[in-house]
């Protein structure tokens, strides 16, 4: 696997020890975690985008602010029956990107993510794992200095 941030790193390591009963059992933990991630009232932010799209059953809203270090801080809004897969890994993302400079966010590759959720959840779930990632990267890119 290419370089990531070391949170994400982290958390990846941590799953890929663990059996398929763990993983599923660790990935339910995240996703009720997921409004820990939700933004606060006072928060702002350069980026906001609530949408919904084919990937997800319900709406996502990224909310992304740039540090004057270039380093981001996410925020995310899930609607109430976005399945649970996708609140895990906005867990996993806000915990493992939030922090991280803009440029390596964008950089982070995608094969990370089977190393979390497992190869049996991606074939079942297709596209929709990655559909998260997408939009950090997305906020990413449109909050970098032009």
């Amino acid at each position: 696997m290419n370089a990531m941030p070391a949170p994400l790193r982290e958390l990846v390591d941590f799953f890929s020890t663990l059996s398929e009963a763990e993983r599923r059992e660790n990935l339910i933990d995240l996703a009720t975690a997921a409004k820990n991630h939700a933004p606060r009232e006072d928060e702002r932010f350069d980026f906001e985008e609530v949408r919904k799209d084919a990937e997800c059953s319900d709406t996502v809203g990224i909310h992304a602010r740039m540090g004057d270090d270039t380093r981001m801080h996410f925020a995310i809004s899930l609607g109430p029956q976005v399945q649970t897969l996708t609140r895990a890994m906005a867990t996993i993302l806000c915990r493992g990107l939030s922090g991280a400079k803009a440029a390596d966010i964008i950089a982070t590759p995608r094969d990370f993510v089977t190393a979390i959720i497992g190869e049996q959840l991606v074939r079942q779930r297709s596209q929709t794992v990655y559909y998260v990632l997408g939009r950090l990267q997305e906020a990413a890119r449109m909050t970098m200095p032009r």
